[in-house]
């Protein structure tokens, strides 16, 4: 079977393929929202919304995140197969899997580092352990980082009481912006759906499901539908 007619099997799988679509729409919903919002703002009425690029641009490295691991579901990253086409077909399936391991691996270390990056932003302990996380670092009242904000978006008054008491430390000033706790959590989401669908995919190769991790030459087949029109 083809990768691009390979859908994902289980309630997890289908779960997340429905979470990562909704997702996608509804933040090139809100990002066309808000660019016309401020457009009109702008020329009609010389205002506008002044956390509207920042929002707009959180939500594009929202949809690049879910778009990388999308991408691995629907095989729309690119590849170079000219060689592996010209191995038989049970030497190209290992190659296949090779790949996917090694995709699989990488996945793994970029959660890591995601995670930890992201425990600066939101009062959470990283890892313990150079490469392969050990375990989680103990906390001490002196390593919470508490409150970074975003520069302009404000935050939802009906958000403030839970997230004033997940990042808010004793002394500090009640929140005036969104933190970039918020924003920042798809770093580790990203990273965790990305290693998600590596692993769904090198077990689709194992299956006999999928062909491999890349592009599925959807120009030759545009081509091939062109020509069979025109016949």
């Amino acid at each position: 079977m083809s990768a691009t007619g390979w859908q994902p099997r289980g309630p997890i799988g289908r779960a997340v393929h429905e979470f990562e679509e909704t997702a996608i729409a509804v933040i090139l919903a809100l990002m066309a929202g808000v660019t016309f919002v401020n457009v009109v703002l702008r020329y009609g009425f010389a205002d506008g919304l002044i956390w509207g690029q920042e929002v707009v641009l959180i939500l594009f490295a929202w949809l690049v995140m879910f778009g990388v691991s999308y991408g691995v579901k629907v095989t729309a990253h690119l590849g170079v197969d000219a060689v592996t086409n010209l191995l038989p077909p049970a030497v190209r399936r290992i190659v296949a899997l090779i790949a996917a391991f090694c995709c699989i691996a990488y996945a793994a270390l970029l959660l890591k580092g995601a995670w930890d990056f992201y425990a600066n932003f939101a009062n959470l302990p990283q890892t313990t352990g150079r490469v392969i996380p050990t375990g989680l670092q103990e906390m001490r009242i002196q390593d919470f980082r508490g409150y970074t904000p975003t520069v302009y978006v404000p935050i939802p008054e009906w958000s403030r009481g839970v997230l004033e008491g997940w990042l808010l430390i004793d002394g500090d000033e009640p929140f005036e912006k969104l933190p970039r706790a918020i924003p920042y959590l798809i770093v580790p989401l990203g990273a965790a759906l990305l290693l998600f669908r590596f692993v769904q995919a090198t077990i689709a190769i194992l299956r006999g499901e999928r062909d491999g991790l890349i592009v599925s030459h959807e120009a030759e087949d545009a081509v091939a539908e062109i020509q069979a029109g025109e016949r």
